[in-house]
């Protein structure tokens, strides 16, 4: 998967929301100040370039839709993210975050019960 730009990441974050639309529709959806309609345009085209999105053509109109869908998207980020920044360990990952994002009990309970429910599946398949 190739990598995105923040730009393109806002015009994908709108593409999945409204699940299809012409720029117009985009630019609905982003908060001000807006770019210009060219701009969105072009990030679009690139965003097909990429593999991300495609269109539909009715006319000389180009309904664009997402072609990767967001949890593909964030699966990704996050196996980057481990392997760029924590060594390809969840263990440190986790640890991070539960230590330098100051989490809650109640979120720490919540990630617990998570985790042991988890467990209890893989055992579960193991037999």
């Amino acid at each position: 998967m190739k990598e995105i730009t923040q730009a393109q990441e806002e015009i994908m974050r709108v593409l999945w929301q409204i699940k299809e639309g012409v720029v117009n529709d985009i630019l609905d959806q982003l908060q001000e100040p807006r770019p210009a309609y060219n701009t969105v345009s072009t990030v679009v085209r690139v965003l097909e370039k990429k593999g991300y999105a495609g269109h539909r053509t009715y006319g000389k109109t180009h309904v664009y839709y997402p072609k990767i869908d967001q949890k593909e998207y964030a699966r990704h980020r996050m196996k980057d993210l481990l392997s760029s920044h924590f060594s390809n360990s969840v263990k440190s990952m986790v640890s991070f975050f539960a230590r330098e994002e100051q989490i809650g009990l109640q979120e720490l309970e919540e990630i617990r019960k998570l985790i042991e429910e988890e467990i209890e599946k893989q055992k579960n398949c193991n037999e």
